[in-house]
C-alpha cells in the first residue's frame, strides 16, 4: 500500500514512518498547507494508493487570533486535497477532532451528533470536513481526541518538563476525555486504508479515542505515576485556568461504529503511555 502522506514531521506522520516503508512523506517544505494548490497538485502529480492528511494547525489559542490562517490550513487546504484525490480515483483519510462539538453534557458523541464548534480551532476543523465531504471522493473522517507521543508538543511532554523541576501542579480536573497514542492512530488509519481499498464504496465519518475516559488531572497523575516524578496534583476548574479558546467540557467520543466497521477497538491509553516513556527515555 503505497501512501502519500501530508505533515511529515507532525505526531501522526512520524508514527506512520515507522508503519507504512514505501510512503511518501511531504514536509511543509514541500508541501505548503498555507497554499493550497500546491497541496492539490502533489495528489495529481502521485502515483500510488491513497492519501493521509497528518497536517493540521493545531494550535488552538493562536487560532483565536489568527483564524483566517487557521482556516487556510484546517479548511481550505484539506478541501483542495480531497478534490484533487476524488479526481484520481484516490481513498482520501484525514484526521479531524473532537472540537467540532460543543462539549456540553456527559454523553460520548456519536459521528451523526450535530456539530456546533465553541472556538475558531473547531470551526476549522469543521469547515475541513465539509470540504471533504462536498469534493465527492471516497473519504474517510477520523475524529480524536487528546493525541500524545513520544515525538513533538503534547500534554505528556509539557508534563515531564513541568514535573522534573516542581512537586506540586494544578492540573484542569472538569475536562473529561479520552487520551489516544499517535501510534494508535496510525494504526487505525492503515486498517482503515486497506478496508477502502478492498472496497471502494466504504468512506464516511468515525471516532477514535483512547480508554478509559479520564480528566486532564488524572492523566497527568498516571503521567507521573509510571514516570516515577514525585509530583502532587491538584485538580482545578476550566475557569481557573482561563485560556483565549474555549475548551470542551465533554470530550468523549462514541467509537462503537469504527470497531463496527473495521474491527478496530479503543486502546488502553495506560498502555500506550508506557511504550511513549520508554521511548522517551530512550532518545538522546
Amino acid at each position: 500500500m503505497k501512501a502519500l502522506v501530508f505533515g511529515a514531521t507532525g505526531q501522526l506522520a512520524q508514527e506512520l514512518c515507522a508503519r507504512l516503508p514505501g510512503a511518501v512523506f511531504l514536509s511543509r517544505a514541500e508541501a505548503d498547507q498555507m497554499d493550497p494548490a500546491g497541496c492539490a497538485a502533489r495528489v495529481s502529480g502521485f502515483d500510488g494508493d491513497l492519501v493521509i492528511n497528518a497536517a493540521a494547525w493545531t494550535a488552538v489559542d493562536k487560532a483565536e487570533a489568527e483564524e483566517a490562517a487557521a482556516l487556510i490550513v484546517n479548511g481550505e487546504t484539506p478541501g483542495a486535497i480531497a478534490r484533487a484525490a476524488a479526481a484520481k480515483h484516490l481513498p482520501f483519510l484525514h484526521v479531524s477532532t473532537d472540537y467540532v462539538f460543543d462539549g456540553a453534557g456527559t454523553r460520548p458523541f456519536a459521528p451523526d451528533h450535530p456539530t456546533a464548534p465553541l472556538g475558531a480551532y473547531g470551526r476549522t476543523k469543521l469547515a475541513g470536513e465539509e470540504a471533504i465531504r462536498a469534493a465527492g471522493g471516497q473519504h474517510a473522517i477520523l475524529r480524536t481526541s487528546w493525541v500524545f507521543s513520544s515525538h513533538g508538543h503534547n500534554f505528556v511532554k509539557t508534563m515531564l518538563r513541568l514535573g522534573a523541576s516542581r512537586d506540586h501542579l494544578t492540573v484542569v480536573g472538569d475536562q473529561i476525555g479520552g487520551p489516544t497514542p499517535a501510534g494508535a492512530i496510525a494504526e487505525a488509519l492503515i486498517t482503515m486504508g486497506r478496508a477502502m481499498l478492498a472496497d471502494r464504496a466504504k468512506g464516511g465519518t468515525w471516532h477514535f479515542s483512547g480508554a478509559p475516559d479520564v480528566s486532564w488531572a488524572d492523566f497527568a497523575r498516571e503521567i507521573f505515576a509510571q514516570s516515577g516524578l514525585k509530583v502532587a496534583v491538584t485538580d482545578i476548574t476550566t475557569d481557573q485556568y482561563p485560556t483565549p479558546a474555549k475548551r470542551p467540557g465533554n470530550s468523549r467520543l462514541d467509537c462503537q461504529s469504527l470497531e463496527a466497521d473495521f474491527g478496530i477497538q479503543r486502546p488502553d491509553w495506560r498502555d500506550g503511555l508506557t511504550r511513549v516513556l520508554k521511548e522517551i527515555g530512550e532518545q538522546p
